[in-house]
């Protein structure tokens, strides 16, 4: 099994060349409901964090108070795949929406956007329809498409 240190710099590269991931959720009866999100990765050297800009639907604050966790699993054409499953927190305080509002709009492409294109959005970080979810990994795993394809090189994984 790969350290943090081995694995995050992978994840954090592979996942932001893909961009978009399937994210999934967890209803209070147990039925998982997956959608395609945007998800921006930060790693310090010690700690990996993820973000997601989201809207605060009720189905997902539902989901989120039921089960406060969810798997995201990135793919390629080349079969460059990684996932994180993470345990998730709302961010609902202006401040904190601002910043990760400003860390998307400043992050470089293709990761990076201007969240005001969304039109529920258009109203800025503060506005009601604007909300974000930080991500604390608790299992990585990365794998290059030539594992499966040539079977070269080697699929890394992490657990907590």
């Amino acid at each position: 099994m790969a350290s943090l240190d081995q694995i995050a710099p992978a994840f954090v590269d592979m996942a932001h060349s893909i961009v978009w991931a399937s994210v999934a959720t967890v209803d209070p009866q147990g039925r998982p409901r997956s959608r395609v999100l945007h998800p921006l990765w930060e790693y310090d050297g010690a700690e990996l964090v993820g973000w997601i800009a989201v809207g605060p639907t009720g189905i997902k604050r539902a989901h989120i108070a039921a089960q406060p966790e969810i798997s995201i699993n990135y793919w390629a054409t080349n079969h460059d795949t990684c996932s994180a499953e993470c345990a998730v927190e709302w961010v609902f305080d202006d401040d904190a929406r601002t910043a990760v509002w400003e860390k998307f709009k400043t992050a470089p492409e293709p990761v990076g956007y201007d969240p005001a294109i969304i039109p529920p959005w258009s109203g800025g970080p503060t506005s009601p329809a604007f909300a974000a979810w930080r991500l604390h990994p608790r299992r990585l795993r990365v794998m290059p498409g030539r594992v499966m394809t040539q079977g070269a090189g080697e699929v890394l994984t992490w657990r907590e």
